[in-house]
């Protein structure tokens, strides 16, 4: 009956919403697409939340540590009828989106993007085109993005929404050519490779569900899509003109397939040069996107601080993740982080929001480095899938730079004496310093700009566990 219903409903939607492009339609010109990314661009920082019936198995299956993660359904083979049977017992009697959200808004993060359909099928909100969601089988029978969405749009926080776009394990339709043909796609339950026409999945399900993510929860700022797979240049492009049909100010990420997104998206990796392009990275906060519960292997604050002004320096968004339990709480480790890097960005946001890349990323200020220590972790059970950081654990003393208007901002990181010589502000090879001022405090700073370059006191810190000081310096002339 859900579906007769549904179809009914998807039909007269889509006469609706087909009318309502027809008057200029989905054709957007480059200013138009630059002034929707505006919020973006200055936003710098947001959360990701990896949410599934994977969080339920925290990391098992069968009573033993499960093969790749939030992933094992594949790496397991899992038929799905027997996978959903998680959905038996999921129930987050905890979750309270308003503590999520407002979580996100205390760290300094400005949009938040949440999987609304993970790999394994499962629409994690209320889908009226399939059965196979949250509110048809699993106790808890209410739709967690109502929630969400209400509690984004009351405090100011961007609502993003991942969808799984190349890969669906539940349904039969959904070819994989990585890294061998049918490599990830399920050939347990659908063995036949040959006879998957990814258009019927897209057709069935993907368009439907998209449909109901714009249309059920107001305003969506991202639509995140995730493995773009075998889509079609044609699909890719029908997709977009879909979406922005529905929601004209809504930015896609460049996954969904064949150059047709808005901004890049770069996994478990930061840029070593800025890319030109608009860029975001998306990372974990501790080995795995979704909850594992013997996955104790955190970053420190003072290491993903460090990575958002990396990032930013270089011109790209930090999307950090994390991945709540079943019951719908976040970790304690992640909620302890989130609050050090709160306490971090009140005082020094000034130089992330809305700034640029200065002319100079970076300066080592001397060669001594430390290997930032994660605890040891099961390698036996590292899946290229799940398990998959590329970034840096080093720790040493550096400068990061950004820039807004005549102004430059200087971070000094884990610095090792009181004082630094910042050699890229030079006398002579930039323009005077007029004043340097510690970001976050009234207090007087002593400085001195020589031929050897901008000698800055650095003694105090006012964050113990993230020692990342940021300093404003103006100019007496413009551009520093």
């Amino acid at each position: 009956m859900k579906r007769i219903i549904t179809l009914a409903i998807f039909v007269l939607n889509s006469c609706f919403w087909v009318n309502a492009g027809t008057d200029g339609g989905t054709k957007e010109n480059k200013s138009e697409i630059s002034n929707k990314l505006t919020w973006w661009e200055d936003a710098k920082f947001g959360m990701f939340i990896h949410w599934g019936l994977y969080s339920k198995t925290a990391g098992y299956w069968k009573d033993r540590k499960a093969t790749g993660f939030e992933h094992f359904m594949l790496y397991e083979r899992i038929p799905w009828k027997e996978y959903a049977t998680i959905a038996d017992d999921f129930n987050p009697v905890n979750y309270n989106a308003e503590e999520w959200v407002l979580t996100a808004k205390n760290a300094g993060m400005k949009y938040l993007v949440i999987t609304a359909k993970h790999h394994d099928g499962f629409a994690l909100y209320n889908s009226p085109s399939s059965d196979y969601d949250i509110v048809d089988c699993t106790p808890y029978a209410k739709d967690p993005m109502k929630e969400l969405a209400a509690a984004c749009h009351k405090h100011g926080i961007r609502l993003g929404f991942y969808y799984s776009l190349g890969r669906d394990w539940q349904d039969p339709d959904v070819p994989t050519n990585w890294p061998v043909k049918g490599g990830r796609s399920n050939t347990w339950d659908y063995p036949d490779e040959d006879k998957k026409v990814f258009n019927k999945y897209f057709e069935r399900k993907v368009k439907p569900q998209v449909r109901e993510l714009l249309t059920q929860y107001g305003k969506v700022d991202v639509l995140w899509f995730d493995t773009p797979g075998l889509i079609s240049e044609a699909e890719s492009e029908e997709l977009r003109n879909f979406i922005l049909t529905i929601q004209p100010e809504c930015i896609i990420n460049s996954r969904i397939g064949n150059g047709k997104g808005d901004y890049n998206v770069h996994e478990q990796n930061i840029v070593q040069k800025g890319d030109t392009s608009l860029w975001e990275s998306c990372i974990t906060m501790s080995r795995n996107w979704g909850f594992v519960e013997y996955d104790t292997a955190y970053k420190s604050p003072e290491l993903m601080v460090r990575q958002l002004l990396e990032i930013v320096s270089k011109g790209g968004n930090f999307l950090l993740n994390n991945g709540p339990t079943a019951k719908g709480d976040m970790t304690e480790q992640t909620l302890i982080s989130l609050e050090k890097i709160g306490e971090w960005m009140k005082l020094n946001a000034e130089g992330v929001y809305g700034t640029q890349p200065w002319h100079v990323a970076n300066e080592r200020l001397d060669n001594k480095i430390s290997e930032h220590t994660l605890q040891k972790h099961d390698d036996k059970n590292t899946m290229k899938d799940a398990v998959n950081d590329a970034t840096s654990k080093q720790i040493f003393p550096e400068v990061r730079f950004t820039s807004k208007g005549n102004n430059v901002y200087a971070y000094v990181c884990s610095p090792v004496s009181s004082e630094v010589c910042i050699k890229a502000l030079v006398a002579g090879k930039v323009s005077e310093i007029e004043d340097v001022e510690m970001l976050g405090t009234s207090k007087k700073i002593k400085w001195k700009q020589s031929k050897e370059g901008l000698i800055l006191e650095v003694s105090d810190n006012p964050i113990e566990e993230v020692p990342v000081i940021g300093f404003r310096i103006r100019f007496s002339k413009s551009n520093g």
